[in-house]
């Protein structure tokens, strides 16, 4: 594998946002809310970005474009 490295690309966000639809992306974090070191609200966040074909891609289940007919 050869690696290429150039000091300065641009790249636009249509071209972002079609790498993490193709590839997916996971975001979770942690949200607390404490007062006087007692905690009051606690907020657990997990986000999976993904296009719908690439779900079934990795779930193994064929896709079935809205071109096809159901068979």
């Amino acid at each position: 594998m050869e690696y290429v490295t150039t000091k300065s690309k641009d790249v636009t966000l249509l071209e972002v946002l079609d790498r993490v639809l193709d590839k997916g992306v996971v975001i979770s974090g942690d949200l607390v809310i404490s007062l006087a070191e007692i905690d009051l609200i606690y907020v657990g966040l997990k986000v999976l970005i993904s296009s719908v074909e690439t779900m079934e891609r990795l779930r193994g289940a064929p896709f079935a474009s809205p071109m096809q007919e159901p068979t």
